[in-house]
């Protein structure tokens, strides 16, 4: 049995550090649903890294005071400390999708963490990550240094090609290589009438929800509210995605439980829409959760920032679309009880980065290269060049490369130092953490 901390022991302030912070972010989801806590602390208590996906909250503490907040101010100015970060962006924050284009693309994904901040934070949250995965499979230190060292080369590298060319290549069927092609190989062997037969039944000459398995029918109250919510959604579309009426008619609609660690608690709706045709292996799924509070506003202080967003699935939609070249056309937002929510497609094409048999170091650094690029590509992306939105009115990677041009090794150096340094503040945290839950000392639960 692992001893508890103590009032003299010096994990009794970080234990009490860990449920502030908890309290701070979970405590009105985990009153609303203690069960959807349960099961997302004990995935979250499954590894070291399984927690770090579920802390962004801590980590964003821990950048903001104490011995972490100068690691990268060095980096920042008032320009590259208002840049829109993902927020959340670990290293299986990756994966495909099926852009607007109908291209399959490897980039960033799940933006429900999505604000505008310091650029560091983002590529400090994925070096720390890089360190986790490394130790989960038994690297040495000299070889997570040599991965953090690749990926700060390649975001680095990016960063300056985009700031001289003002361009980025997707990664595609058509240009990716080693296991980025191998995922998006996986993405296109999935079709959409296999996650339509998973989810749903043919009743009546007609498609409906599979009820089960995390699905539940709702009452007729509850069902009026969301379609009313859904027509409000329809606003939020590009003009594009409602050019034919038709294939937005609501077939059925169903509750969802079950959904990720980053999601416990939040309600969430799948609505089968009737496609872009009247067959049914064309019909259409589409989700509307509640958004949620990125952990990273609660230290942007910046009203504007702040006032620029009607609610988080405001937030998260706006962040999206200018982080992601071509983004989902189902994407949009919408109210329900008076709280944001974000409305995108379930897709069959979305698939995540997979670590697991990742293991050599030729492919380790090919795929962290990948990352890096990706991140500045991502980081590019948003500016007033492209994104159209007035919170970052200047050309994101020229001041990025301008910040990192002074002290091109001194960045590579910060991140290396940080990822081992948080590496091992993840890993410590994990095991007080699990000792907290396993003992009750969550509030709550």
């Amino acid at each position: 049995m692992a001893d508890q901390p103590t009032a003299a022991d010096p994990r009794s302030d970080r234990a009490e550090t860990v449920l502030r912070v908890f309290d701070s972010a979970f405590g009105e989801l985990l009153a609303q649903d203690p069960a959807a806590f349960r099961v997302k602390f004990r995935k979250m208590a499954a590894s070291a890294f399984a927690f770090y996906r579920g802390t962004a909250a801590l980590f964003y503490a821990d950048l903001a005071e104490g011995p972490f907040a100068a690691h990268g101010a060095a980096f920042l100015d008032e320009r590259t400390s208002r840049v829109w970060i993902h927020g959340d962006l670990h290293a299986e924050n990756f994966g495909t999708y099926l852009n607007a284009e109908g291209r399959l693309v490897f980039n960033v994904n799940d933006f429900d963490e999505a604000y505008v901040g310091a650029f560091t934070w983002d590529v400090q949250r994925l070096a720390a990550s890089l360190a986790l995965i490394g130790y989960a499979k038994a690297l040495s230190d000299d070889t997570i240094t040599r991965l953090v060292r690749a990926f700060a080369g390649a975001y680095r590298a990016q960063i300056a090609d985009l700031a001289a060319r003002g361009a980025a290549t997707p990664y595609t069927l058509d240009t990716a290589h080693g296991p980025i092609l191998d995922t998006l190989r996986e993405a296109r062997l999935q079709t959409r009438v296999a996650l339509l037969e998973a989810e749903t039944v043919v009743d009546g000459y007609d498609r409906r929800f599979r009820i089960g398995g995390g699905a539940f029918e709702l009452d007729e109250a509850t069902r009026a509210e969301v379609l009313d919510a859904f027509g409000r959604y329809l606003d939020t579309l590009p003009p594009a995605s409602r050019a034919r009426p038709e294939a937005l008619r609501v077939k059925d609609v169903c509750g969802r439980r079950g959904i990720g660690i980053g999601s416990a608690g939040l309600p969430s709706y799948n609505l089968l829409l009737e496609g872009h045709t009247d067959a049914l292996e064309n019909d259409v799924i589409i989700y509307m959760k509640q958004g949620q509070t990125p952990a990273v506003s609660r230290h942007v202080t910046d009203p504007e920032i702040r006032g620029y967003f009607q609610h988080e699935g405001h937030r998260t939609v706006i962040s999206q679309r200018a982080l992601q070249a071509h983004s989902d056309p189902w994407l949009g937002y919408t109210t329900l009880h008076g709280r944001g929510q974000l409305v995108a497609e379930v897709s069959p094409y979305a698939t995540d980065l997979d670590w697991t048999d990742l293991n050599e170091p030729a492919d380790l650094l090919a795929v962290t290269e990948y990352l890096g690029r990706a991140t500045a590509t991502m980081h590019a992306a948003a500016d007033e060049s492209s994104s159209g939105h007035s919170l970052v009115p200047f050309s994101t990677e020229h001041a990025i490369d301008a910040a990192i041009s002074a002290d091109e090794d001194g960045f590579t150096d910060m991140l290396v130092e940080f990822a081992h340094a948080y590496g091992d503040r993840a890993r410590t945290d994990h095991q007080l953490f699990v000792d907290l839950f396993r003992n009750g000392r969550i509030p709550g639960l």
